[in-house]
């Protein structure tokens, strides 16, 4: 330990102007203000996006006769187990009126290996895939 004073570490006034003026010069203006318009071929190449069609939220609510994927993914977020199922096979045992939230459910449903005993605990948590 020595007997200095903690001020040696610390920039005098002068340096720490001096700095500050060399931040402030090196500091090269934004191309765009945040609040600016975005152009409009931005917008147009951002809805033409396949994945700009349907949200997992839309994609959960969906009868199994309007999904037009082959197969169909969940797994489940505590246990990580993942259930696929073909479209036709899941329309042929549980109807195309289905909505794929409650048929995804069902394949979950009391398989889930991390229980706790609690009612309201036990079970798989969904997470809907995109294969």
């Amino acid at each position: 330990m020595t007997d200095r004073p903690a001020s040696w570490r610390m920039p005098t006034q002068k340096q720490m102007e001096k700095l500050a003026a060399e931040a402030a010069r090196r500091r090269s203006p934004s191309t765009s203000a945040p609040d600016s318009q975005l152009p409009a071929g931005y917008w147009e190449s951002v809805l033409k996006d396949p994945r700009a069609g349907t949200t997992e939220t839309q994609m959960r609510q969906r009868r199994l006769s309007e999904i037009q994927r082959h197969v169909l993914r969940i797994s489940c977020r505590r246990c990580q187990r993942t259930v696929e199922i073909q479209t036709a096979d899941a329309v042929r045992l549980y109807g195309g009126d289905a909505l794929w939230k409650d048929v995804a459910h069902r394949l979950l449903d009391n398989t889930c290996q991390q229980r706790t005993g609690r009612h309201e605990e036990d079970g798989c948590w969904p997470a809907f895939e995109t294969p």
